[in-house]
């Protein structure tokens, strides 16, 4: 880069090289699309229904199987107490505790045995073989275990079952007692095993069913919710179709509308795709209106404008002649004449500036010719440091030329109302200074006018490029304005397809205007 003049670069910030990056934050459930909320809903349903009836099923089998298991203790408790009091019927001995268990009809695996009446288990607890003795024709053989009798010990002799932990041996057993003639206490006990088995297997089975069938509705409901949603996204492509068109400017047609399969007032998407079509219909009415009425105003100011040219130069012309005429004319009237001669010369620009405003609100083309911006910035600035001594001109350009492609002219005119905006509201002293660069990577020529001076008010940057917008007291004028530079400068950029934004603070102003550049020819 190349300064005309060596002044202190403006620091940039640089960004902080230790800054950790923010993982990525889950977007509330409010903000989720319709559809994502539809299945989400509608598969969280199906997982709590699936969910009751697993737990209802599963509790509804494990209490049908304890019952059934309780049916079966009752009947091996009764055979296991006539067993023992027929053994006691033959002598004063205690019968063992296999004799409870091998009486006929008990069931494999079951636990018997006896406790006396001063409280303590007289014989080792036996359990009924799970496998047949050689000779098949024998029964089952019971096997003696060693368990923690204090769980059998507090089991009240009431023959009601209850469950009871045997440790990690035997699991759990439905255990249930029963008094003897003699006063002991016989105690016959069933696995749980094959219960809990059973149970297990179901609440699995239930479980994998259940994930397959949320997984089979998942699908199912975000096909089905995204073939229902399809009229909807269809209005809303409408109205996304309409809000990016420039309603502001140039052809207002709004021609865009809902399609009639989309406009079914007996549904809702219908009832909003038929709502939307009437205000579409109401809105393309007003914009015609406004439009006619605008093209009534923008035609009377160019007609205007243009008649006013001829009038103003006669007027110019007299004052002119008067003034040089060679009889003397007294200083008062000297004086009058030069008034009139520069009143003319600022109506005449007035009114030059309304006729481009008028002709480019119509959208004439202009001139598309290759434009080397950096020598229209070199003699803008020549101009503008004439016009303006008192204040400091710094020229920063690029090492090799930059090109655009629109009216040289104009785009003259766009630099020359920068720089006069920045020398006129701004104090004596004031730096200002004008800079050229080309943005490869965005396709663009990026030109800055950039001062030091008392900044613009914040509330006044809205309105900077309006017509007859003026500046407070903030941004002092040396001189009239007619407050119709900046909205020239917008009118400009924007018919080359550029833009022009402002960023101001107290001490630093600049404008920044993009073009885009020109085309680099090939071989």
């Amino acid at each position: 880069m190349t300064s005309a003049r060596v002044a202190g670069a403006p620091r940039v910030a640089e960004p902080h090289g230790g800054a950790t990056r923010r993982s990525p934050r889950i977007r509330p459930f409010r903000s989720w699309t319709l559809r994502s909320r539809v299945v989400l809903v509608v598969v969280a349903m199906l997982a709590v229904l699936g969910a009751v009836i697993g737990t209802v099923s599963v509790f509804a089998l494990q209490n049908y199987l304890m019952q059934r298991l309780d049916g079966q203790l009752t009947s091996a408790l009764e055979r296991g107490q006539h067993a023992a009091d027929r053994i006691n019927a033959g002598g004063p001995t205690v019968p063992e505790a296999a004799g409870v268990v091998q009486t006929p009809g008990q069931p494999t695996g079951t636990l018997g045995a006896v406790r006396s009446a001063e409280g303590g288990l007289l014989f080792p607890p036996v359990i009924l073989a799970d496998r047949p003795t050689s000779q098949t024709n024998q029964p089952l053989a019971p096997k003696p275990v060693t368990i923690d009798g204090l769980a059998l010990l507090s089991v009240p002799a009431d023959q009601h079952p209850r469950t009871v932990d045997l440790g990690e041996t035997l699991g759990s057993y439905r255990v249930a007692a029963a008094q003897l003639s003699n006063g002991d206490s016989v105690i016959i006990g069933l696995p749980l095993s094959d219960v809990n088995a059973t149970v297990a297997r179901l609440a699995l089975v239930i479980a994998l069913v259940t994930l397959a069938g949320l997984v089979f509705a998942f699908l199912i409901a975000n096909f089905v919710v995204r073939l229902a949603m399809r009229p909807l996204e269809r209005v809303a492509g409408t109205a996304e179709q309409v809000a990016s068109l420039p309603l502001d400017r140039g052809d207002v047609a709004l021609s865009v509308r809902v399609p009639d399969a989309d406009t079914d007032q007996h549904t809702e998407v219908g009832k909003v795709g038929f709502a939307l079509n009437r205000m579409l219909g109401h809105i393309a009415s007003a914009l015609t209106a406004r439009q006619a009425s605008e093209q009534k105003v923008r035609q009377f100011v160019a007609d205007a404008s243009h008649e006013l040219r001829t009038p103003l130069a006669s007027i110019r012309g007299y004052a002119e002649l008067t003034r040089r005429a060679p009889h003397e004319l007294p200083p008062d009237v000297t004086r009058s004449l030069g008034r009139i001669e520069s009143e003319a010369t600022r109506m005449t620009s007035l009114v030059e500036d309304l006729l481009l405003l008028a002709r480019l609100d119509e959208g004439r083309e202009l001139d598309r010719d290759p434009v080397d911006v950096t020598l229209l910035l070199v003699d803008a600035l020549s101009d503008a440091h004439a016009a303006g001594p008192d204040h400091e001109w710094v020229l920063d350009l690029p090492e090799e030329p930059v090109e655009v492609i629109g009216d040289a002219p104009r785009l003259h005119q766009v630099l020359m109302n920068l720089l006069a905006n920045a020398r006129v509201h701004t104090p004596e002293g004031t730096t200002v200074t004008a800079g050229l660069r080309a943005d490869t990577e965005a396709g663009t020529a990026v030109i800055t006018v950039a001062d030091d001076g008392p900044g613009i008010p914040e509330a006044l940057q809205t309105t900077l490029f309006e017509r007859f917008a003026r500046g407070d007291g903030s941004r002092n004028r040396a001189t009239g304005s007619t407050g119709l530079g900046l909205a020239i400068v917008q009118a400009v950029v924007q018919a080359h397809g550029g833009e022009v934004t402002v960023a101001s603070e107290p001490g630093r102003t600049v404008f920044t205007v993009t073009l885009p550049l020109a085309p680099v020819p090939v071989g």
